[in-house]
């Protein structure tokens, strides 16, 4: 199940002036407002955007928040992955080891580095989460990561723009003070765009040695973190193939895995989760990613997601999310 570090909440929550406790209890003042699951000092990712989804809702200047936020963040307590970022050589490297290791830090956000018009552009992906807080994960997130990469330079960093997709609050201006550039909205993505001279900017405490050292212990990380639920990944991308063709039994999934049935029941019981669980979020994930893209219509995503009528497809989209598809998609660009 896709998660996020509970310090990354606790961080936000804080910024908006909520508090998170290590157990996962959410309050505002003497007032219990949700309570999370926390394992491994993490939380589920839709545990993660309820909470920010909270703040959306009773917070109205999403910019200072953010600003706050990505100001306030203790990012030596993220571990092994800020000091490999201070111990990197530029700030091109920096991206790269965002890019390459945010995972360990949440699975729900997918970071990449593009070239775009000249300019290079960290971006961020959402894989995962529904609700009025989404609008913060790119906001909040690409501030934090910002602010990172200017505390390891050398000297300040300036980017070329910052791009966000959603309409703008209606506090914008903190953003373009704390970015120091023009800030667009109505975007195609969500990103910062750096230049080539910002990106060879050498950081402070560059350390090749112990760079190597930190980068070969992030490999290591991300290894066990991949081949731990392997099976439940082979399962879900199995399941994503064949959707079109309607949803697919548990044996037939089993079969193109080279497991029999009872086997298959069995190692996936041993990592925590069933075959109609693993179904049901596939079908959910692929759903919240082809709403993103404004060229799939709702029929198709319903088609491509095992449905075989529109209605269906709305009636568990509303189970999933509590909006219906319309809305959601609305949500992303308002």
């Amino acid at each position: 199940m896709p998660s996020v570090s509970i310090i990354v909440t606790q961080y936000f929550a804080g910024a908006a002036g909520f508090d998170l406790t290590p157990e996962g209890c959410l309050s505002q003042g003497k007032e219990t407002l949700l309570e999370v699951q926390v394992t491994n000092g993490k939380i589920p990712a839709q545990a993660h955007y309820d909470v920010l989804g909270l703040v959306a809702e009773q917070v109205p200047d999403r910019a200072n928040v953010s600003v706050r936020y990505a100001q306030s963040l203790d990012f030596d307590k993220l571990g092994t992955l800020t000091l490999a970022c201070k111990a990197a050589s530029n700030v091109g490297n920096v991206l790269q080891r965002v890019a390459r290791y945010h995972t360990l830090i949440s699975d729900s956000v997918r970071y990449h580095v593009d070239e775009n018009d000249g300019a290079t552009v960290l971006r961020q992906e959402v894989l995962v989460g529904s609700g009025p807080g989404l609008v913060f994960s790119p906001e909040a997130g690409l501030a934090a990561v910002f602010k990172a990469i200017d505390n390891v330079a050398a000297h300040r960093i300036t980017p070329q723009q910052v791009a966000f997709r959603h309409a703008p609050p209606r506090d914008v201006h903190l953003f373009e003070d704390f970015f120091g550039c023009t800030v667009n909205f109505g975007a195609k993505h969500d990103g910062i765009h750096f230049s080539r001279s910002t990106l060879e900017t050498e950081n402070r405490l560059a350390d090749r040695a112990l760079s190597d050292f930190l980068t070969a212990h992030l490999d290591a990380e991300l290894a066990q973190l991949d081949t731990g639920p392997s099976l439940v990944r082979s399962t879900k991308e199995e399941i994503a193939r064949v959707l079109s063709e309607g949803l697919p039994k548990m044996a037939d999934i089993a079969r193109q895995l080279g497991l029999s049935v009872r086997s298959f029941h069995r190692r996936l019981a041993d990592h925590g989760v069933n075959f109609q669980t693993l179904a049901e979020e596939t079908r959910r994930d692929l759903a919240l990613g082809m709403l993103r893209d404004e060229d799939c219509t709702l029929s198709e995503i319903a088609f491509l997601t095992g449905f075989s009528e529109q209605s269906a497809f709305n009636r568990a989209f509303k189970r999933w999310t509590n909006q219906t598809p319309a809305n959601y998609r609305k949500s992303l660009t308002s």
